[in-house]
């Protein structure tokens, strides 16, 4: 069994964020090959996918999906997939539809309203229709995007002008509407849900946001994931294992499972919740979030007592079990 792993690079991201991508993949490609599986490395700095899809034989291939985008296109995630489907290889994380879905959050919010998760209260607002808005203090999103763009303190508002500039932010820098959210304040959670049947949860992580008495400054910021030495990314504590009363830590596990199922989850997948007056809240899914060897998921994975190749490894025996030759012998060995 080969294993490729495929990630995006777009030329015109900055230096430093070329250097990241390219050393986390490296530490990825290194970690698997240690754990015994042939292993390549794939760079996809432009649209054209097929070229290095020929290369190889989806036969005796597994593509470790890590793409976010179609370099030179915009939001094209599910497109990467669909190339890839139609090449005919198996590939790790979910499918075209779980991804398509996450990145519209206004349809998650009814979808999750569907299961009976609870979100908070929200809707897609331009800044004329923000004077109707009387829920404060209030977070203003990107309604189509992952990865914080465009959050910072500044996002969480507390009169209409403020909402009205942030909407306008998020409508002038990302050209898509915003969506504006009641600001749960409290204990955030990162679960990581991962394997198919039956899927499981890993050891909670919390981000501790208890170094910062301003309410606009407790939550993950693009800084907190992407700037070194910004405040967000010094100042928020990752605790693991997250210290959670055995019933609230069962209603946690309750409702990620519930949400995974719900979606119709592949693989690996991560749901932020936060915890306001005993009651949880889902602010965002994240399926084939980030694994690179500092994240959440990661962490989580090595709680449990998996080193970072293994966890690698184990996210593509679960793929190789959808694989047509793959998935039989494995069947065929238990």
């Amino acid at each position: 069994m080969k294993v490729v792993i495929l990630y995006d690079l777009d030329p015109g991201w900055e230096k430093s964020e070329i250097i990241e991508t390219r050393n986390s993949n490296k530490v990825l490609f290194e970690s698997l090959k240690d754990e015994g599986i042939d292993t390549f490395l794939e760079e996809l700095k432009d649209s054209n996918l097929e070229r290095i899809l020929r290369k190889y034989n989806p036969a005796d291939t597994i593509i470790f999906n890590l793409c976010e985008t179609l370099p030179g296109t915009r939001c094209k995630e599910r497109r990467v997939l669909e190339i890839i489907e139609n090449a005919g290889f198996t590939y790790t994380g979910n499918i075209p539809d779980v991804i398509e879905l996450s990145y519209d959050k206004q349809k998650v919010k009814e979808v999750l309203v569907s299961l009976g998760i609870s979100v908070p209260h929200g809707a897609v607002l331009t800044p004329e229709e923000a004077v109707d808005w009387k829920l404060f203090p209030a977070i203003v999103k990107p309604s189509r995007e992952h990865c914080s763009l465009t959050i910072s303190e500044k996002s969480v508002v507390f009169d209409t002008i403020s909402l009205q500039e942030q909407i306008r932010l998020v409508n002038n820098e990302l050209n898509q509407p915003a969506l504006v959210e009641d600001f749960i304040d409290g204990r955030e959670f990162h679960v990581s849900v991962w394997n198919n049947e039956p899927p499981e949860m890993l050891p909670l992580v919390e981000m501790d946001f208890s170094a910062f008495s301003d309410v606009r400054k407790r939550l993950c910021t693009y800084d907190s994931k992407f700037n070194p030495g910004s405040e967000h990314y010094e100042k928020i504590e990752t605790m693991i294992p997250a210290h959670l009363d055995v019933n609230l830590h069962k209603k946690l596990e309750q409702k990620a499972l519930a949400t995974w199922k719900g979606f119709g989850c592949f693989d690996y997948a991560r749901f932020d919740f936060r915890l306001r007056d005993d009651k949880f809240y889902l602010l965002d899914i994240n399926p084939n979030n980030d694994i690179s060897m500092y994240t959440s998921f990661a962490l989580a994975a090595e709680m449990q007592s998996y080193s970072y190749g293994q966890m690698a490894k184990r996210i593509v025996m679960m793929a190789a079990e959808r694989h047509p030759e793959f998935g039989e012998k494995l069947l065929n060995s238990l």
